[in-house]
């Protein structure tokens, strides 16, 4: 099997855990807002940490099966710029020291997530701004 015919498997899965990551996210961080203890708890942790694995395995595969560079597609330099702050965004969401950050950066972290989503649905770095 050449790896060009393995691309719509791969995109599937890739959007596929692009959305089991936003949902699983979603839902423990606003357990957490509400102060929670599950969110945090081991199993719950590796379970997102196991999908967030495949998620960036499968994008980079997409990467490099398709030759895309993020210097050149400017998109894509934009969604890993923007992939930086997602992470950061979500780290002070589970764990920051008070409900007004932890609130705050859930919004923010919800927010990015659904701008890399716009961005990589256009192929635009400015996503549904710049359609």
């Amino acid at each position: 099997m050449l790896a060009i015919e393995a691309y719509p498997a791969l995109k599937f899965i890739h959007v596929s855990l692009v959305g089991c990551s936003g949902v699983l996210f979603a839902v423990r961080g606003a357990a957490v807002w509400m102060g929670q203890g599950w969110p945090t708890r081991r199993p719950v942790r590796v379970l997102s940490q196991i999908v967030d694995t495949l998620l960036l395995g499968a994008g980079v595969t997409l990467w490099l099966m398709l030759h895309l560079n993020p210097v050149r597609d400017a998109w894509l330099g934009t969604k890993l710029l923007l992939l930086l702050v997602y992470i950061a965004a979500g780290s002070l969401a589970m764990k920051g020291r008070s409900r007004l950050v932890r609130g705050t950066s859930y919004g923010c972290a919800i927010g990015v997530y659904l701008f890399i989503a716009s961005v990589a649905v256009t192929h635009n770095p400015f996503g549904f701004l710049g359609s």
